[in-house]
């Protein structure tokens, strides 16, 4: 099966959760409405490819005649690649920003796509430290990461600073004429910087945690 498109996951979602709500499969028409697609010419086409991938079964001349072979397109994986270590604490150094680069990762790691929630360019991070322990990221856990080159207030990044040759996750906050890399972990302070020492290498979109 090929890797879904970001429209063709969206109908999925919704014939599942269609079914699920009124125990029935949808018309064309209702995932025109509910996908916000134009028309249901666009809502074929993907419908035949979802077909075709062996994701449903259509049953032609019955108007409801959509059917589901695998519940969701989320029981599928995708290999990400691990590319080293982030700091939540003290910034790591590294040689060069260019290690965070996706080219020859040493492991890569299985994921369900639900994970990803269709994003491109996406890694993933081992943590080392505790910073982030108030956002329930532990040292040992693994962050999936998309790569970005820019964050909203708030989110969490990998942060490269320039100076210091060195790499830390954080939320990031632009305060006035400065940089905020807030820790989320009452016990540290955060770190103040000037913007043109802050690089994002990407931001955080999920975290699979190491038990025990």
């Amino acid at each position: 099966m090929k890797t879904l498109s970001s429209r063709q996951r969206h109908i999925i979602n919704f014939l599942t959760r269609f079914a699920e709500e009124r125990s029935y499969p949808p018309t064309v028409r209702d995932i025109v409405s509910g996908c916000g697609i134009s028309s249901t010419s666009v809502v074929d086409y993907n419908l035949d490819i979802l077909e075709r991938e062996g994701y449903i079964r259509r049953h032609p001349g019955i108007s409801r005649g959509i059917e589901l072979v695998t519940p969701s397109a989320q029981e599928h994986t995708i290999k990400i690649p691990i590319i080293g270590l982030i700091a939540a604490g003290e910034p790591i150094p590294v040689p060069d920003p260019d290690v965070w680069d996706i080219v020859t990762p040493a492991e890569t790691l299985e994921v369900t796509e639900d994970l990803t929630h269709g994003r491109e360019r996406v890694y993933a991070l081992k943590v080392k430290g505790s910073s982030m322990i108030d956002a329930l990221i532990s040292d040992g856990d693994i962050v999936l990461m998309q790569y970005v080159n820019t964050v909203e207030n708030g989110e969490m990044a990998a942060v490269w600073l320039k100076a210091e040759k060195a790499v830390t996750l954080k939320k990031v906050y632009h305060d006035k004429k400065r940089i905020r890399l807030q820790p989320a972990n009452i016990q540290m302070k955060p770190i103040y910087t000037e913007p043109d020492n802050v690089e994002i290498q990407g931001r955080v979109i999920g975290v699979i945690r190491q038990l025990g």
